[in-house]
């Protein structure tokens, strides 16, 4: 661990020029202590970097000084297959990994097309925390040790035992086949299976994991990405299922699509209004589909569903009543 930051210190200074030790920590997520017993570990090796002192000094390397491109790690590789989406990497446990992979490649370029690369990078914004209503995206917090042994099981192939946190229920350790690993919106999932049935674990759910030394019961291919579209379909035709009977905006109909399992039957009433039928996961999905469309759509039945938007309609309204 240590030699990689070693050689991500030299590339860092080999690239930027001159930086305090304190922006060396930050980078290398380190203390300036550890960075200053690296510097010097790196000029015991021969490396030529000295320190300038002053209010705007800081560690250099001599002018001119070359480095052998070091080779990729595996995390490293693995990070750069997931660049396509930064957040992908955190999901996973390789954000490190991939500032890391990031700089070598940098680093192997040319020097005619190193500074055109940094500034065509300062062009491109991928996968920002916040979109155009300063709506934040905050991807789930999984514990590096954890998401590094579920990762492990996976590529090693091998059996893995989670203590696993279902929804309302008390955590139990299971023991599965792991298969791969999906993030979908800043949230990643396990799939495996337990006993021959597919199963699909949330990592953020995972309090702690162990790979085993057993192989894993799986096939030596797999297509990911349709192994995820059948547990999706899974997903979305189980649980106790609702269908509705909805008017609606034609402006809004998209996005009343868009938030159902499926929609059965459409037709347009008289006043240009849509009348469709749809079905939902549930009736906490039924009733907070409606109410993002506020009146816009109107439910026609069933009876509960009209009952349950008119009771939570009369408590807004009579909580933003007139004040005495």
């Amino acid at each position: 661990m240590r030699a990689d930051r070693l050689v991500s210190l030299v590339l860092l200074l080999r690239q930027r020029g001159r930086l305090s030790a304190a922006t060396l920590a930050r980078e290398l997520e380190v203390s300036t202590r550890t960075v200053l017993r690296d510097v010097e570990a790196l000029s015991a090796a021969g490396v030529p970097v000295y320190a300038e002192r002053g209010r705007h000094g800081g560690f250099a390397l001599l002018p001119g000084f070359q480095t052998e491109l070091t080779g990729l790690n595996h995390d490293e590789a693995l990070a750069l297959l997931v660049a396509g989406s930064r957040r992908g990497a955190q999901v996973f446990g390789l954000g490190s990994a991939l500032a890391s992979a990031i700089l070598k490649v940098v680093d192997a370029l040319p020097e005619s097309c190193r500074d055109t690369a940094a500034g065509a990078a300062q062009r491109l914004l991928v996968d920002p925390e916040t979109d155009l209503l300063s709506r934040r995206s905050v991807a789930e917090e999984v514990p590096d040790a954890v998401v590094a042994e579920v990762r492990r099981a996976v590529f090693a192939g091998h059996r893995l035992r989670i203590h696993y946190a279902a929804v309302d229920q008390t955590p139990k350790w299971r023991t599965v086949d792991p298969i791969g690993l999906v993030t979908v919106r800043d949230q990643g999932y396990l799939l495996a299976t337990r006993d021959g049935a597919d199963r699909t674990y949330r990592l953020s759910r995972v309090l702690a994991a162990e790979e085993l030394d057993e192989p894993a019961q799986r096939p030596d291919r797999v297509d990911l990405d349709r192994a995820w579209q059948e547990r999706s379909t899974q997903f979305r035709t189980g649980g106790d299922q609702v269908t509705v009977l909805v008017r609606v905006d034609p402006a809004r109909r998209e996005e009343l699509a868009g938030t159902a399992l499926a929609v059965h039957a459409e037709g347009a009433d008289a006043d240009g209004w849509l009348r469709l039928e749809v079905t939902f996961q549930d009736s906490r999905h039924a009733e907070w589909a409606l109410w993002q469309l506020a009146t816009n759509a109107e439910a026609l039945a069933p009876q509960w569903l009209r009952n349950s938007l008119r009771n939570r309609a009369s408590a807004i309204a009579s909580r933003y009543g007139e004040s005495a």
